[in-house]
């Protein structure tokens, strides 16, 4: 049995009704979606006026009255979330009092819960108007004694047919809106309370399969297996970024190779040249694997390096090749020195010292320059063999041999620009005289006095070079004094005080630098020079004879101190 309502107001009798609150909509449209009622489409929204409500009685107890048929084409506007005036009794008016007229009703923009709520009105179904009460209170109603189709009576005092709703529902109604207000009207006199009884109704989901938890043994086994995992990922990042890392720091260069090599590499290690800049070029060429160990080995070996050619092997140990530079295999190659100043006879014994040719075959080549592309003039190779250091492979014929040594020469000149066969024999010329009168700082001013002296306007000298050198290489002799009469000797085609001019030809092999002179002189007004110290090659010059007598008593001096130096 539902509960009996106390209140006269509320009583059915008098054939009036109650309006529902939104909470009571909710929970008549939450019952129609559990019996699979179908819902018409939504209408068109209206805007109600709120209007006073009476303050309920304190013993106030829920009602149900029937509410009459109402179409779903229907025009008027129910009484939903509507409460009349009450008269002077404090009864409410008939339904058609509270109403407005349609042509006075105001439309708003419709929102989901205006269409909720005009369905739940308008079913086909007769359904009873639910007295404004606590959703805490309603009770639940079984499917057997409640059916949306029954139409209640008007009759208070039948209740056995009225929905009763579970308060499971009421969760529902804590979801209002600011923009519902114009359905429900809330009285400040009356308290609304909500009483929560969901010990008794409410509905429990579907328990959650719980995770089985696993062991310890389980766990630790997958501990383990992470570890080794991680452990293999940094090892294998690591070895990835060594191999990234191994050019950027050297690590991926070879130290040395195992030797002995293949091939042949001829290499030239030019005058002046330092360890440093060999090494570089030897592993340039595959000759070596790493410039710094062979420099390492080469400094171990505490040998010098030699201007030259040398003949390697592609891909030698450091040792093999530092043993090739400092001439410790020369049962392996041909190898001979030649330094500056040195006359063709000279040059040719050391060669055929080096390489194992005879004299006389190379000194019968030497006699037929013009083989060799020398200029004209030439009696012989005198001053076209370059000096250096030199390294063939064992069987190299003697004209190869020469023709490499004449190259070097002519190669120089033409690098300074002297490219006329006349000029290159007479710089060649020029350059022997000064390789063997002055000091290597000198060269220059030697070379600009010289051709001072064979200016025609000259007439200091009278185009006399007045060269020592010159008279004792004409004389084949190598000393510091000459008598006056080998001084006036006019038959030595090479003594220069007795002989205007140029000797007939080279007095000995110049070198690089001294060529380099020859060709590009350095401009001065000297007529005069002379080497007053032997050992350090200081040089005076003076552009008049009386200045240049006074160097002499300076040299002079320096031979008396020096007993047995000027010979």
């Amino acid at each position: 049995m539902s509960p009996v309502n106390n209140d006269p107001s509320n009583d059915a009798s008098d054939g009036r009704t109650r309006p529902l609150t939104r909470r009571e909509i909710r929970a008549r449209e939450r019952f129609l979606e559990t019996q699979n009622q179908e819902v018409l489409p939504p209408p068109v929204p209206v805007h109600f006026e709120p209007v006073a409500v009476p303050k309920p009685q304190p013993a106030y107890v829920p009602h149900y009255a029937a509410a009459p048929e109402t179409p779903s084409h229907a025009p008027e506007l129910h009484n939903d979330g509507i409460r009349g005036e009450a008269g002077p009794s404090g009864d409410f008016p008939p339904q058609s009092d509270v109403v407005q007229p349609e042509e006075n009703v105001q439309q708003h923009e419709a929102s989901p819960e205006d269409a909720l709520l005009h369905d739940a009105v308008h079913q086909d179904a007769v359904l009873p108007d639910i007295a404004h009460q606590d959703t805490a209170h309603l009770d639940t109603v079984h499917p057997d004694t409640a059916h949306p189709d029954a139409a209640l009576p008007h009759d208070a005092g039948n209740h056995d047919a009225v929905p009763i709703y579970d308060a499971a529902y009421g969760d529902e109604f804590h979801e209002v809106h600011a923009h519902d207000e114009g359905y429900e009207h809330h009285d400040p006199h009356f308290d609304y309370e909500v009483h929560d009884e969901h010990d008794a109704h409410e509905l429990i989901p579907a328990a959650a399969a719980v995770a089985k938890v696993p062991s310890k043994k389980v766990r630790r086994r997958r501990r383990v297996l992470a570890l080794l995992l991680t452990l293999t990922v940094f090892v294998a990042a690591v070895a990835v970024g060594a191999q990234f890392l191994k050019p950027l720091l050297g690590m991926d260069k070879v130290s040395d190779y195992p030797g002995p090599g293949t091939g042949s590499v001829t290499v030239t290690v030019a005058p002046g040249s330092g360890p440093k800049l060999v090494a570089t070029n030897l592993q340039n060429q595959h000759v070596i694997a790493n410039a710094d160990t062979f420099l390492a080995a080469f400094t171990a070996a505490g040998g010098e390096l030699s201007p030259g050619d040398f003949t390697f092997r592609t891909e030698m140990k450091n040792s093999d090749a530092v043993n090739v530079l400092l001439n410790k295999d020369a049962s392996k190659v041909m190898y001979f020195a030649l330094s500056a100043g040195l006359r063709i006879g000279e040059s040719l014994d050391a060669i055929a010292k080096g390489s194992g040719i005879p004299v006389s075959e190379l000194k019968a080549l030497s006699d037929s320059p013009a083989q060799f592309g020398v200029p004209a003039p030439a009696k012989n190779l005198e001053g076209f063999l370059a000096p250096g250091e030199y390294r063939f492979p064992l069987g190299t014929p003697a004209k190869d041999i020469l023709q490499k040594l004449v190259t070097g020469t002519t190669d120089e000149l033409k690098a300074q620009g002297v490219t006329d066969p006349t000029k290159q024999y007479q710089a060649v010329t020029v350059a022997s005289i000064v390789q063997a009168e002055g000091g290597q700082a000198d060269y220059g001013n030697v070379a600009g006095a010289i051709y001072n002296r064979l200016k025609p306007g000259n007439t200091e000298t009278n185009g006399l070079i007045q060269s020592d050198a010159t008279v004792t290489y004409g004389l084949g002799t190598k000393t510091f004094h000459l008598t006056d009469a080998q001084k006036a000797d006019k038959s030595n085609p090479y003594n220069t005080y007795a002989n205007v001019g140029l000797p007939v030809g080279p007095i000995g092999s110049p070198g690089k630098t001294a060529i380099d002179a020859a060709a590009k002189p350095t401009a001065n007004n000297y007529l005069y020079w002379v080497t007053i110290n032997l050992d350090t090659k200081e040089t005076k010059f003076s552009s008049t004879l009386a200045e240049h007598s006074k160097y002499v008593e300076q040299y002079n001096a320096w031979c008396a101190a020096n007993a047995g130096r000027c010979v």
